[in-house]
This record gives C-alpha cells, structure tokens and sequence, in this order.
C-alpha cells in the first residue's frame, strides 16, 4: 500500500470556548491540542498530512509551521460542513495514490496505536472505507453504527433520527474515516447540501458508497479516552485533567 495520505480538518473557532483564538489553538497541558493530533499521525506512520484552516487561518499555519511533517494548508473560507472542508482538498489529493485518513483536529486523545489497526485492517480488507468506531457504554448523542444480521455495516444514523431500537446500539461514529482515495474523490462529487443545515456531510459519504455497492466497513478499535470531545472550556478542562494523569504533561 502506498504512503497515506492525512486531512485533519482544523478550520472552526469554536465559539463555545470563550476565545478568539482558532478551536485547534485552545490548550491542553500547556500546549495546543492540534499538536497532539498531528504527533498521533505520525507516531503511526502518516507524514503526509493536509491542514484544513479557516478561522484565523495564518495563526494556525504559523503555529505549525515549526512542524518536520510534510504539512500543506488548505483554506475553508467558508465553513459548509465536514464534506466541504474535505472538497476543499480535491486538488492536493488528485496525486495520492495511498489511502485517505480524515480526523478532527481537535481530538487531542486519538491513538496512534488506533490508528495503526485502522491502517493494518484497510491493507487487509481494502474497503472503499474504512470507519473508526468505539463501543460507548452512554452513546447519548453520538451517531449510532448500524449493521445488518451478519455484522456487516449498512449505514449511520444519528441520534435524533434513530428508533428506540438503533438507540440500544453502542457502536457510535467517532469522526474517524480511512478512505480509499479514489472512492473519497468519487463519493465527494455526489455529496449534496440538501439538509437542513444547507451543510455538505462526511458521513453521506459512508450511504454514497454503500449505496453504490461498494465496501464500507467499520472496525470499533479506537479506545475509551477517544471518544472525549472538547466543544466547551468544561470540556476543555476535562481533557486537560485526563491528559495529565495518561502521562501527557
């Protein structure tokens, strides 16, 4: 398999974390979070890695740019979604023959170990996709993973769309994707805005693709510690606590 290839979408301000400052910048154990995402990515193998900057864009560029990593930038003047920001990228990922990982920039606690089980299997099994998933004992909240009898994945749903029944699932999407990169390129051509947040989805991403016949699959390897999201200075600080006592300080 050829190198892979890293968009870490880092465009947000995070409104809700009472800064000016881009969402990626706020920090934990004295250093800013996006940090600790980009050293995950290389810890298990992934250099090559896309930036998706909008907030603030220079500030962020400015803050990496100390990086050895071979970084590029890419502007979201506008912020249309998690499949906008990656549409933003088609033009630097025409020449990537590897795979496709997608990750937030603001999940400090991702894991290289994770992410080299994610590599491992998409090797094996060559999927279109290849999902990051984690079994939540309290999924309230998070996209439900759905499979049919035989395990097999059939879809997403998120939390106010499922039945009573999909809301016992605790398999939940984590914002994770490992993509074949030429089934990323075709799946984003098709995306559509036709919600009601007028916002382009990673996730249709995941249907267009199984809708199309091809395979899509879900592994739940990424751990406990992953699923801590960081959408308030409380959660900020959560994180920060937890950090330390994994021995991140």
């Amino acid at each position: 398999m050829n190198e892979p290839c890293a968009v870490v979408l880092a465009a947000g301000q995070g409104k809700r974390m009472k800064s000016d400052l881009p969402k990626v910048l706020c920090e934990v154990v004295n250093r800013p979070m996006i940090h600790f995402v980009l050293d995950a990515l290389e810890k298990a193998g992934i250099h090559r890695q896309i930036v998706v900057v909008g907030h603030r864009a220079d500030t962020v560029r400015e803050e990496l740019r100390c990086r050895d990593s071979d970084i590029r930038f890419v502007l979201q003047d506008e912020q249309l979604g998690t499949g906008h920001a990656v549409q933003m990228c088609r033009e630097l990922l025409a020449d990537q023959s590897g795979p496709t990982i997608v990750v937030a920039g603001d999940s400090p606690l991702i894991q290289p170990t994770s992410l080299r089980k994610l590599l491992d299997h998409f090797r094996q099994s060559r999927p279109a996709l290849l999902l990051g998933t984690l079994e939540k004992d309290d999924p309230t909240g998070l996209g439900r993973v759905v499979r049919d009898a035989s395990g097999a994945f059939t879809g997403i749903v998120e939390h106010r769309d499922a039945t009573p029944e999909q809301l016992a699932i605790r398999e939940v999407n984590m914002s994770t994707y490992l993509f074949e990169t030429a089934d990323l390129m075709w799946s984003l051509d098709r995306l559509s805005n036709d919600n009601a947040q007028s916002e382009y989805y990673l996730t249709d991403c995941a249907r267009l693709l199984s809708e199309a016949g091809r395979k899509v699959e879900a592994l739940p390897v990424l751990t406990e510690c992953e699923s801590l999201s960081i959408n308030n200075v409380d959660e900020l600080k959560m994180v920060d606590e937890k950090m330390r006592t994994m021995g991140y300080a």
